[in-house]
């Protein structure tokens, strides 16, 4: 009886020790793969892992495949040979003949060693009319893709609209960073009488115009103009992009300049060793500036500080007048 007690419990100590095996390999089946997905699909920003003041990127703005492709050679079709192109916005309403287009572009013809300088500009499009002007000129142009937002049309100022325009074209900037290229960008109510390019400053991450420039391009209380500036593709510029769009959520009812001007002191900023530098007046004018335009310096004339499009094809065609009157007396 005794050695049959001893086997029966022993039966019975290998019966649950295999019982207890099977329920450990069971929960590492089961646990193990389902913690390895969680790494993989949860951001550690979201897992709460570190304290970073923004998400790298919102989910809905990754380009699609064929839309990398596309911009990808659109901007090495446009590059100056060192990475760097020129981009601009372009909407139905402002490729009306006459309209704010045609301005932009006769102030590159009669400029001062601006006209080399279209073979580098791409016309980001926003509407079928818009993209097939551009198309038409023989163009670098990206339609962009708006997801269903009504971008085409002239918006006014600080409208939801507005808001939107302003929106998707920073993101799409912040593109252009990632795939390796500088870039300038202008608005297209912008003129252009000489070449910019000697005018930034040899150091400076992103180069921001003006509406009231107080004398030092460190100062980060000049009164920014993000209508225009010269941006360099590195590590900084791309995450304070990212920076900034993300505090389009904080700020709903700003546009990307406002914005700007909120998170310019932030400490994140400083922490990723960002530097921002505002552009002189003298040579990047603004309406909204109040000194008085020198025509023997200035390179670009931005039509700002005036809301509505007749107000601004009235300042754009007084503009150009100008400087026709000007190059007259003068030998290029």
């Amino acid at each position: 009886m005794a050695l049959s007690d001893s086997a029966t419990t022993s039966r019975a100590v290998r019966s649950r020790a295999l019982r207890r095996l099977v329920l450990i390999l069971l929960l590492v089946a089961v646990v193990v793969p389902g913690a390895l997905l969680y790494g993989i699909l949860i951001p550690s920003c979201v897992r709460g892992r570190d304290s970073s003041p923004v998400l790298d990127v919102a989910v809905d703005t990754v380009e699609p495949a064929d839309q990398l492709a596309s911009s990808e050679m659109i901007l090495r079709a446009a590059d100056m040979g060192n990475k760097t192109v020129i981009l601009t916005t372009l909407n139905d309403a402002w490729t009306e003949p006459g309209s704010v287009l045609d301005l932009f572009l006769e102030s590159f013809g009669i400029g001062n060693g601006t006209s080399q300088l279209l073979n580098h500009l791409v016309f980001i499009t926003m509407g079928q009319k818009a993209q097939e002007r551009c198309m038409s000129m023989r163009r670098h142009c990206f339609d962009l893709n708006t997801k269903g937002a009504n971008l085409s049309e002239q918006k006014d100022y600080n409208t939801p609209g507005y808001l939107d325009i302003m929106w998707q074209r920073l993101d799409f900037q912040r593109q252009v960073l990632e795939k390796g290229y500088n870039f300038i960008f202008t608005d297209t109510d912008i003129l252009w009488f000489r070449n910019p390019l000697p005018h930034f400053y040899p150091q400076g991450d992103f180069q921001v115009s003006c509406d009231r420039f107080f004398g030092n391009a460190t100062d980060l209380e000049n009164w920014p103009s993000n209508g225009f500036n010269y941006v360099r593709s590195n590590n900084r510029t791309i995450s304070f992009f990212k920076h900034w769009y993300s505090a389009r959520t904080k700020y709903p009812q700003d546009h990307d300049q406002a914005v700007f001007n909120y998170i310019k002191h932030d400490a994140y900023l400083r922490e990723l060793g960002l530097t921002i530098m505002f552009l002189d007046s003298k040579y990047f004018y603004g309406l909204c500036e109040i000194r008085s335009r020198d025509w023997d310096a200035v390179c670009t004339m931005h039509a700002n500080c005036r809301i509505g499009l007749s107000s601004k094809l009235s300042e754009l065609r007084g503009m150009l007048e100008e400087w026709k009157k000007y190059i007259s007396g003068k030998h290029f």
